[in-house]
């Protein structure tokens, strides 16, 4: 029971993380009906960027608490991973709006490996370690242990999820958002600026993305130039094991399949008697994208997945 309790509550903060990323492959995909393969990129960018702050900061002697430091390494990240969205969208994919499906997702592939690239080039190989800068805190739940870190990864990444459902059901840009993933056209005609409505969807995205990537590096404590291509194709299988498109499945996917993960690491190697053991982890979310893809393509809760590419 112990057992059980610790891999839930790591895999409600591993999920909480991948919903973040699986929003920005969804909501892309909801109205460009584009797979951004380039989105993991932006949340290792997303770190990369925070931890060079953080890094800069730590070594200049500022006489900051650890916290505010982290905060301000957070929102550089937050801002350039926002540019690089825009960037991206307005770059690699605009040119490609009206080209055949498969030419934007060779591109976003490229992107992909352009920007895992960069990253080795300004950062190198290494991997780069977070700095100590937040006293953690554990407490006992029944004989699980949770952190304070990982009740503020729980919240923030919370906190964003309903903001970003109010963003969408309550204001202007969220209407014009749902009329652009139900008929660009037809959006178009009834004034909707649809050049704005994508790169803010691309932008909030990687908002989300980099906040995710501030989080994987706080908690593992490391941080690498390859570190958002496992981290992208789990959110993909997420968002595809939500239904990808729809906004809450994604986030339930997320959350899903973190709890799926962490159960199946914790439990594999009793079950197999030694033969497998935690570190084959990552074989359980490409297990579940095949049983989605097979059983239920449309996803947990999506609906329009078959006539798409």
């Amino acid at each position: 029971m112990d057992i059980f309790l610790q891999q839930l509550i790591n895999g409600l903060v591993l999920g909480s993380v991948y919903a973040l990323v699986a929003l920005g492959y969804t909501m892309v995909y909801g109205i460009l009906e584009l797979i951004n393969f380039a989105h993991g990129e932006v949340t290792m960018m997303g770190a990369m960027v925070a931890l060079a702050v953080i890094g800069a900061l730590v070594a200049s002697g500022v006489a900051l608490p650890g916290v505010l430091i982290v905060l301000f390494g957070l929102m550089v990240a937050v801002l350039v991973c926002a540019a690089l969205g825009f960037t991206i969208e307005r770059v690699a994919y605009r040119p490609l709006r009206h080209a055949p499906r498969l030419a934007p997702l060779i591109t976003a592939i490229g992107v992909s490996i352009v920007l895992q690239n960069t990253a080795m080039i300004i950062w190198g190989r290494q991997y780069i370690t977070f700095p100590p800068l937040l006293e953690i805190e554990r407490y006992s739940i029944g004989g699980a242990t949770i952190s304070n870190l990982q009740i503020f990864i729980v919240l923030l990444s919370a906190s964003m999820m309903v903001a970003l459902v109010l963003l969408i059901n309550r204001t202007r840009m969220g209407r014009a958002m749902r009329a652009t993933a139900q008929n660009k056209s037809v959006a178009g005609l009834m004034g909707v600026n649809i050049n704005s409505v994508i790169s803010m969807t691309f932008i909030l995205g990687s908002i989300l993305a980099a906040v995710a990537g501030v989080m994987v590096s706080a908690y593992y404590g490391l941080a690498h130039y390859y570190m958002g291509f496992m981290l992208g194709l789990k959110a993909f299988t997420a968002a595809v094991l939500g239904g990808i498109g729809n906004i809450p499945g994604a986030m339930l996917g997320g959350l899903l399949l973190g709890v799926i993960e962490s159960l199946g690491a914790g439990y594999i190697g009793p079950l197999t008697g030694g033969f497998m053991g935690s570190h084959y982890q990552d074989v359980f979310a490409f297990f579940v994208l095949i049983l989605v893809l097979v059983l239920r393509p449309s996803g947990l809760l999506g609906e329009r997945v078959s006539d798409r590419a």
